[in-house]
């Protein structure tokens, strides 16, 4: 248990009087200071303030006067019928887990992971400041009503100037006095906010006081100026008290223009101006931690006075709009975003059904969540499209912002989840019993033994998989009965980060076995889940070539020289060892590489042999494609060289499976200008053309494009039976060794002659042909034999194999097992 990491190890369960307490501190796990408000300072009074905000004072008499009493009233439903939906979700968030420093965004950000939570936090906290600038335009207004030298109330001191240039002065000297107020402490402010707290309490007590003390009277409107800039005559309203045909005059809507910015109102822009004093849910919330990065900057006492000074600049340009009007839309569309992604994320936890998520508040359910989200959005778009479609825009970009700058984050993705379970929910759907020829793909397991010198043909397998499951299959040598710990575990993360680095899509899967054809086939046999399961072996070819360190040449593999990666964590060089030295002993004998073949066969898996893809040009393994100037060919051979049977233009199981290979990697991107090349193997006697029409009625009915190309071949050959064949025995149908050694050698002669001819030429032996030399074979597809059923026999059939890919530039020898094409709708 020592070596385990986990939080709860940070506490120690009783103390010494036989209390609990934590080990790390007077806080919460990791030493999180004590708090400093108390519930009532820190929760009740910064939520109340921001509920009895200045939309009450100034904004319920221009709510009442454009919608009507009745239409208020369904706006408020509205407003609480989002927020109560929303406070639902974060109660069941909040009691799932401690809530640390940054309120909604950090029930956000640990729920659906640090890009997307990020990016909503960040506009959360930009609708912060907009509301902030909204609460200092509207007391500027409040005090201009009363003291502003336009002012047309019935009484008040007409002393200070107006205008938008002395608007804009006062708001930056109240905004001064608050973010004074902020920036010498959180104590301080919850003192000056207890203070507001009681001046408002007993201003709205005033106001209902007012209703029975004040009798009828006229107010004097403030004038509009009028279309040649003379003021209109002025106008007055008539304040009645509590009176039956005033409530019935009020009871129905009379949408206006807006007194502050001309536009016409409708229900969705007041209920805009009123959200705004609705939007005080979070603030208790929000006083467990200021957001973004310079909140790192505090002072001794812990005050977090750069963030201060960075939102104190930020209010600053928000209040040269000039309008509170102007700010409502917005401010109401960024607040509704975060409560949408406040729901979401409830909705994420209880639609994954992760077995941890399990709060103490149990008053919501996945219905409550969705509603939320769907009311949210709904009210964003009704308010203002654009405001809407922008602020989701923003919070995109953000998120992608975050994400190219982030690295792995350790808060947990709800993403992940969901994704795990939804996958198990659908692999259990994916029956292997309801498989067709028709939806055939390619799932390949590439045994690799070193990557720094596989890095090639890593990425080639990517390009081959066409959408298909794609396993990097690894085998460490051991016994675990003789080991301390398991040796796998540990390098799971570095081959992951291989992964990353070489931008293939592919799972990882490594065993410990005593042999590497042991592991193989452990690999075979386990991989993969359900029907996703691996059909297809790839290997590298056994052959003497000189390992190369393709980490040293490729540039997503360049690493600093102090041996160091990406965050401080160990270059990824340095998790691999060099590539195996000229001459040193393998890990695997050529007796075992043929028998992991033979194994893999008996299997009904496919095997792939792959020779000499470092010489493919990075351009060809990339994503992108290549330049049409660059014209290049992939041939294919889909007879078996090493033993042609008779029959004019035969083409078996596995000779499908090479064309099938071949046209799914013409699909790929960096492949689809290469020209496809299909050589047809005649007899001396046969004549040209029969068997070409043949196979071109074949291909027709494939859907394959491809060039035909006849080539004399298999003199003297084919006098073995089919039987024969099947069990891969070509070196005794009717030849020894030496002979086997010439016919190998005559094939891989025939093979590179035709490598650099056009696509004009005609059928003909190796010195046949009247083709001129044309663009070069890019990769060559050959018909890989069974191995033979003598294990004795098994160095030979290497060696013949070598014998016939040798010289031959990048090559896939392959054997397949299974049907993979077929001609039906």
């Amino acid at each position: 248990m020592a070596s385990e990491n986990s939080p709860l190890l940070a506490y120690r369960l009783l103390g010494d009087e036989g209390s609990a307490f934590p080990a790390s501190g007077a806080g919460g796990p990791g030493g999180t200071s004590p708090r400093k408000l108390s519930t009532f300072l820190g929760v009740v009074v910064p939520t109340v303030l921001s509920m009895f905000s200045i939309v009450v004072f100034l904004r319920i008499g221009f709510v009442v006067g454009h919608a009507g009493l009745l239409q208020a009233l369904a706006m408020l439903l509205v407003a609480y019928f989002i927020l109560a939906l929303t406070v639902l979700s974060v109660c069941a968030i909040a009691t799932n887990g401690a809530v640390r420093g940054g309120g909604a965004y950090f029930m956000i950000s640990r729920t659906l992971g640090p890009e997307v939570g990020g990016s909503i936090g960040l506009m959360f906290y930009l609708a912060n400041v907009c509301g902030c600038a909204v609460s200092l335009l509207g007391l500027v207004e409040a005090v201009l009503d009363v003291f502003g030298a336009d002012a047309t109330g019935p009484s008040g001191i007409r002393v200070l100037p107006q205008g938008y240039g002395w608007n804009l002065l006062y708001g930056s000297l109240l905004l001064g006095l608050v973010g004074g107020v902020c920036t010498l402490g959180a104590g301080l402010y919850a003192r000056a906010s207890f203070l507001t707290f009681l001046l408002v309490s007993g201003s709205l007590a005033s106001v209902l006081v007012s209703f029975v003390a004040v009798g009828p009277k006229d107010i004097r409107l403030t004038p509009r100026p009028g279309t040649n800039g003379s003021s209109l005559p002025p106008r007055f309203g008539h304040f009645t008290g509590f009176n039956s045909s005033t409530l019935k005059d009020n009871l129905g809507a009379g949408y206006a223009e807006d007194y502050t910015t001309g536009a016409m109102m409708t229900f969705a822009s007041v209920f805009a101006v009123l959200f705004n004093g609705c939007t005080g849910i979070m603030a208790g919330a929000n006083m467990s931690g200021v957001i973004l990065a310079p909140a790192k900057v505090v002072s001794g006492g812990g005050n977090p006075w750069g963030a201060v000074l960075y939102s104190w600049g930020l209010v600053q340009l928000v209040l040269l709009v000039g309008k509170l009007n102007t700010l409502a839309a917005v401010v109401t569309v960024f607040y509704l975003v975060a409560y949408a992604a406040v729901d979401l994320s409830c909705l994420s936890l209880e639609w994954a059904s992760a077995p941890n998520f399990r709060p103490t508040f149990s008053l919501f359910s996945w219905h409550t969540c969705l509603l939320g989200v769907a009311s949210c959005l709904l009210m964003m778009f009704l308010i203002s499209p654009g405001a809407a479609g922008g602020s989701l825009l923003l919070m995109g970009l953000l998120s992608a912002l975050l994400t190219a700058r982030g690295g792995p984050s350790s808060w947990g993705y709800v993403s992940q989840a969901l994704l795990f379970h939804q996958v198990r929910k659908y692999l259990l759907r994916l029956d292997v019993r309801k498989e067709h020829v028709k939806f055939w793909r390619p799932q390949l397991l590439l045994l690799v033994g070193n990557p720094r010198g596989a890095l090639p043909l890593l990425r080639l397998a990517n390009q081959l998989k066409k959408g298909g499951l794609y396993v990097l299959g690894h085998v460490i040598l051991g016994d675990l009965d003789s080991l301390p710990s398991d040796p796998v575990q540990p390098q799971y993360g570095a081959w992951l980060s291989l992964v990353d680095r070489a931008q293939v899509k592919a799972f990882v899967d490594l065993t410990l076995a005593a042999s590497v054809r042991q592991g193989a086939q452990h690999l075979l046999r386990i991989s993969g889940l359900g029907g996703m399961k691996p059909n297809t072996l790839v290997l590298g070819f056994y052959d003497d070539a000189p390992p190369q360190d393709h980490f040293l040449m490729d540039p997503a593999f360049s690493e600093p020289a102090d041996g160091t990666g990406e965050g401080g964590s160990p270059a990824l060089s340095t998790l691999f060892p060099p590539p195996r030295a000229p001459g040193s002993p393998r890990a695997l004998s050529p007796q075992d590489y043929v028998a992991t073949m033979a194994d893999a066969l008996k299997m009904n898996k496919n095997v792939v042999l792959a020779r000499a893809c470092g010489a493919l040009p990075p351009e060809r393994l990339s994503r992108g494609s290549w330049s049409t100037a660059q014209l290049h060919h992939v041939d294919v051979w889909p007879l078996n060289l090493l033993r042609p049977r008779g029959g004019p233009g035969y083409v078996d199981v596995c000779g499908l499976f090479l064309l099938q290979m071949a046209t799914i990697l013409g699909m790929v991107p960096a492949w689809h200008s290469a020209r496809l090349r299909i050589f047809l193997c005649l007899g001396p006697q046969e004549a040209p053309g029969a068997a070409e029409g043949r196979l071109r009625a074949l291909l027709s009915q494939l859907r394959i494009r491809a060039e035909v190309q006849e080539v004399v071949w298999g003199e003297g050959a084919g006098t073995g039976s089919p039987e024969e064949e099947e069990e891969g025995d070509f070196v005794n149908g009717g030849r020894g060794d030496a002979e086997a050694e010439a016919l190998a050698l005559s094939a891989n002669a025939l093979v590179r002659a035709q490598q650099g001819r056009g696509s004009g030429g005609g059928p003909g032996g190796p010195e046949g042909g009247d083709g001129g030399e044309g663009p070069a074979t890019a990769l060559t597809f050959l018909y890989l034999p069974r191995p033979p059923a003598d294990p004795a026999r098994y160095p030979r059939y290497l060696a013949l194999l070598e014998t016939l890919s040798r010289d031959l530039g990048p090559t896939l020898l392959i054997h397949g097992v299974t049907p993979v094409t077929c001609t039906d709708l």
